[in-house]
């Protein structure tokens, strides 16, 4: 009887001081994966949003005469700018319509044509 008694008063000491252990062990065990997250996030996340919105800015303000390297390595000149397209002017009487977010670069307006390499 005495036996039986301390099992029970032990199995309930041991059973109100295991849940706040447990709770805390359960936190400490998530705090690693909420810090890979964080650095995952500002790492990774962040930046290319930032860059995302700069293209879009950039591809938003084209203009005819602008003259861009398509993301394919096409250089041209934009004759016409449609909602979602681009007429562009790639050689003489050749012009082509292409999808603004196919811009990867915009030239500068003084600046030279790239030299041709053979």
């Amino acid at each position: 009887m005495i036996l039986s008694g301390f099992f029970s008063v032990a199995q309930q000491a041991s059973g109100q001081a295991g849940r706040p252990a447990a709770q805390g062990s359960m936190l400490t065990a998530l705090v690693p994966f909420i810090l890979v997250f964080v650095i995952f996030y500002l790492l990774i996340i962040m930046p290319q949003r930032k860059k995302q919105k700069k293209h879009l800015e950039m591809v938003d303000n084209l203009k005819p005469g602008d003259r861009i390297i398509s993301s394919s390595g096409i250089y041209g000149t934009i004759m016409g700018v449609q909602k979602d397209r681009l007429e562009v002017k790639i050689a003489a009487n050749v012009k082509i319509e292409m999808t603004k977010s196919a811009v990867g670069v915009i030239l500068a307006p003084g600046a030279p044509a790239p030299e041709k390499t053979e």
